[in-house]
């Protein structure tokens, strides 16, 4: 099961997923699917703000200080504020 998750910055959000370490695959110049080990999901180029204010990923990682520091690493100011 993959769920459809919508971007308000269908780019911005891109980059996000990619500096976190998914893989994308482009489908369509506005719809992509974005992998990391067994999580996948797509990313569409769609925002409807009460749709986007309701969806939610959910990312297990095995130890969160080391994922920390990896995301801390990347120096994006799009994966850790």
């Amino acid at each position: 099961m993959r769920p459809f998750i919508g971007a308000k910055d269908f780019e911005v959000s891109r980059r996000f997923y990619r500096d976190l370490g998914f893989e994308e695959v482009v489908l369509e110049h506005n719809f992509s699917v974005f992998k990391l080990d067994q999580l996948a999901f797509y990313l569409q180029d769609y925002y409807i703000k009460d749709w986007i204010d309701n969806s939610m990923i959910f990312l297990e990682v095995d130890d969160v200080e080391r994922y920390y520091a990896d995301l801390q690493a990347l120096r994006s100011p799009l994966a850790v504020e």
